[in-house]
């Protein structure tokens, strides 16, 4: 949960960078509840017969909403843990292959040095062996 709180916190923060943890824990949550506020919806209308009740779905509709800053925010900020620019989340736009492209810079590991966006979220450098190799 402290994830999902994180994020919030860096609201609209498009800078800086984002651990696969953070992004996927806060993924997990986010989407939990808002499958949870739609089952909710079909349940309070008594098992999918009547019309979906108006306020429950407002409620669904508004947290949406209102977390979408944040999940494009950390989704940018994952992009930036890989050394990618913010500019690829574009790339799921692109019917059929975009956001299985995208869904696999997420899945990548962090660049272990500093980048242009900031320092290893880690908080430690874990270097390749090639990298300390090129050093000595």
């Amino acid at each position: 949960m402290n994830w999902y709180l994180k994020v919030l916190k860096q609201y609209a923060d498009f800078s800086g960078r984002a651990r696969r943890k953070e992004f996927w824990f806060f993924n997990l949550i986010h989407y939990s509840i808002i499958a949870f506020l739609i089952f909710l919806i079909f349940f309070v209308s008594d098992n999918f017969e009547k019309d979906p009740d108006t306020i429950l779905f407002v409620i669904t509709a508004l947290y949406f909403i209102a977390t979408l800053i944040p999940l494009l925010a950390v989704t940018v900020r994952r992009l930036h843990d890989m050394g990618q620019s913010g500019w690829w989340y574009l790339i799921n736009f692109v019917p059929y292959i975009g956001s299985f492209v995208l869904l696999i810079f997420t899945c990548m590991d962090s660049v272990s040095k500093p980048n242009k966006w900031g320092d290893n979220p880690k908080g430690k450098n874990n270097f390749n062996a090639i990298d300390q190799i090129g050093k000595e």
